[in-house]
């Protein structure tokens, strides 16, 4: 073999080793499926997970602190270090029991509703805390109670923004006794004002929301679709294996009116044989907004009660804009990860 002919040797081997390197680096980038399985977070209940300028903020409570992780990938929320953004001082009627944080940014502020009391339930009502800077893992402060003119136990709260206008929707009792849970709207004037009367839009009356009792609707969240706007809420107890999601649907006309909310006369999401007492949703796109996913907690286990974890996964829709959430999927079960997710 002469020099030249070794030199076209060498030369073709690197450029075949090349095209190996490169092949084998695309299908691992491309082919090779990623996954995860539930749940996401092991312990905790009422996610409220918001995306911001491609990151994921996951806001939770712990007994009488608020936390916030962030996570490029939804997926990874529980593997996030959360930072501690409120932590109110002993002695105050709303420094204990904080229940179900949601996290809205709102006039370019960012805003934490909250439900708290000074540890009796009966003394349950919705706070609403402010930060002054557009870091939504920053300190936040108290704004104050925001409640309509009856001022009854009120938790869950969440906002409906419609037609340039906010409004509050929240679980509450009707009266001073708790017999039922019912949801409730009201018009805001600003993102701690309510400034009107509480209107009645749900109360559990199928058989599917009253397991349990007290009777409960709770957990309101908003879901929108072109032009339709649902509220995916929870119903029976939280505490038993039947909790689910039903839905309302606004039908157009006044939405400060009942006849205005049409329910569905069964649950969009409830419990298989593997999972229990699914409810409490959030819901969010995927990083390249192609998908939408439902973040919801479940019971670890059957007959589990409050012990609880996070789970999610993606969803559809129907041809008339609803939402089709299909049945909880078993915890370990490999799930590709959200579309457009970031790889290590």
């Amino acid at each position: 073999m002469n020099l030249g002919h070794y030199i076209k040797v060498i030369i073709l081997g690197t450029m075949l080793i090349s095209v190996i390197v490169r092949l084998e680096y695309c299908q691992e980038e491309s082919e090779i499926p990623v996954t995860f399985t539930n749940p996401v977070v092991t312990d905790g209940a009422d996610p409220w997970v918001i995306r911001y300028q491609n990151f994921y903020y996951y806001c939770f409570s712990t007994g009488d602190r608020i936390w916030i992780s962030c996570s490029k990938n939804l997926h990874e929320i529980g593997l996030a270090e959360p930072k501690l953004v409120w932590q109110p001082p002993k002695g105050n009627p709303w420094s204990e029991e904080l229940w179900a944080p949601e996290l809205h940014f709102l006039n370019n502020k960012w805003y934490i509703y909250v439900a708290a009391d000074n540890g009796a339930n009966e003394n349950h009502r919705m706070y609403v805390l402010k930060s002054d800077n557009v870091d939504p893992q920053s300190r936040y402060v108290l704004v104050g109670k925001i409640a309509d003119s009856t001022d009854c136990w009120a938790i869950d709260g969440t906002i409906l923004e419609y037609n340039d206008r906010l409004y509050f929707i929240w679980s509450g009792w009707e009266g001073k006794v708790n017999v039922q849970q019912n949801l409730y709207i009201a018009p805001m004037s600003n993102p701690w004002t309510i400034s009107g009367d509480r209107v009645l839009i749900s109360e559990p009356e199928y058989e599917w929301e009253k397991i349990g009792r007290p009777l409960v609707n709770e957990g309101p969240e908003i879901l929108k679709k072109n032009d339709k706007i649902h509220i995916i809420y929870s119903a029976s107890g939280s505490w038993t294996d039947d909790y689910c999601l039903g839905q309302l649907t606004f039908t157009e006309g006044d939405i400060l009116s009942r006849a205005s909310w049409i329910k569905k006369p069964e649950p969009v999401f409830s419990k298989t044989e593997t999972v229990f007492g699914p409810g409490h949703a959030s819901f969010v796109k995927s990083p390249d907004g192609r998908e939408d996913w439902i973040v919801y907690h479940a019971a670890k286990y059957k007959g589990g009660g409050w012990d609880r974890d996070v789970r999610m996964q993606k969803f559809g829709w129907n041809s008339d804009d609803s939402p089709n959430f299909g049945v909880p999927i078993s915890a370990g079960v490999l799930l590709e990860v959200p579309s457009g997710s970031y790889k290590k």
